[in-house]
């Protein structure tokens, strides 16, 4: 999700945000990509493009994925907090943006559809999260007491020392005692096939991933440093940015995008776009 533009926020010094190596997970097999869609958001494309119409609001799609291998798998991004969505009150409190709310389907989205790809969260390796917000962190409860949550430190420091509702951080989605955090600060490998690196400018500790797979090739999921094709495409970065000293990341970001998408090989997935991903296999299906 895109938020208003604030001022430039200083991460605090101290070792409680001092990222530390990532040894990578010896998973088996080649890895398998099951696309999740958590729910949907209101977004005006003035948000997710920048220069884009501010009357002009798609649905767009909140996504996140499962990386599997034959003995584990790896969760991308987590949806909503469906806890907050559906009480009256919490709602009341938390989705109190101009023309934004959330949309989900009944039941619990992010079980529902691990439960659909096939997969367990007994066997859930590891998870990464690509940033902190509403849309991508809600469902981070269900990781309590689990494998390690790989994120930015930059991201954590934001969302625990300056980040507010108004910036679409929920500190009930991730502050919670028992969620295993991993800090990083650049590029790792979670798994064969399977890296994260940073893609910051939309907030400061944004990450998107990259899975090589033996069939379809590389494919990178921007996450929100790109909602839309146009952004991979023009490249053209999304239209805000959570601080005002962001807005030249967010450009190199989608700009590394770009470069990426157009090697051969190498496809790069939006975030949010509701075209594009209306054309994603939906779990069992997946890409090989």
């Amino acid at each position: 999700m895109n938020t208003p533009t604030r001022p430039p926020f200083p991460a605090p010094p101290g070792s409680a945000f001092e990222p530390v190596p990532f040894p990578p997970i010896a998973l088996r097999g080649a890895p398998r990509l099951y696309c999740f869609t958590y729910g949907y958001e209101p977004i005006p494309e003035s948000l997710s493009l920048l220069g884009g119409r501010r009357d002009l609001f798609m649905l767009e799609p909140v996504t996140g994925a499962a990386v599997a291998y034959d003995d584990g798998w790896v969760l991308l991004d987590t949806g909503f907090n469906t806890d907050i969505v559906r009480d009256p009150v919490k709602r009341a409190a938390h989705y109190n943006f101009d023309s934004y709310t959330a949309v989900v389907p009944p039941g619990e989205p992010l079980l529902d559809q691990v439960a659909a790809a096939g997969l367990d969260m007994s066997d859930l390796a590891v998870c990464a999260v690509s940033h902190l917000h509403c849309d991508h962190a809600g469902g981070l409860r269900h990781l309590v007491g689990g494998p390690p949550v790989v994120l930015h430190s930059a991201e954590l420091a934001f969302g625990l020392n300056g980040a507010e509702i108004a910036d679409a951080y929920f500190r009930e989605d991730y502050d919670i005692p028992g969620i295993a955090y991993h800090l990083i600060d650049g590029p790792v490998e979670l798994a064969p096939g399977l890296s994260v690196f940073p893609t910051p400018g939309h907030t400061p500790g944004h990450l998107s991933f990259r899975i090589n797979l033996p069939e379809t090739g590389s494919v990178v999921l921007a996450c929100d440093s790109a909602d839309l094709l146009r952004n991979v495409t023009g490249p053209v970065p999304c239209g805000t940015t959570t601080h005002i000293g962001l807005a030249a990341a967010a450009k190199a970001s989608v700009e590394r995008l770009n470069l990426l998408h157009n090697q051969v090989g190498t496809q790069v997935w939006p975030g949010h776009d509701p075209e594009f991903w209306a054309t994603r296999l939906r779990p069992p299906l997946c890409y090989r």
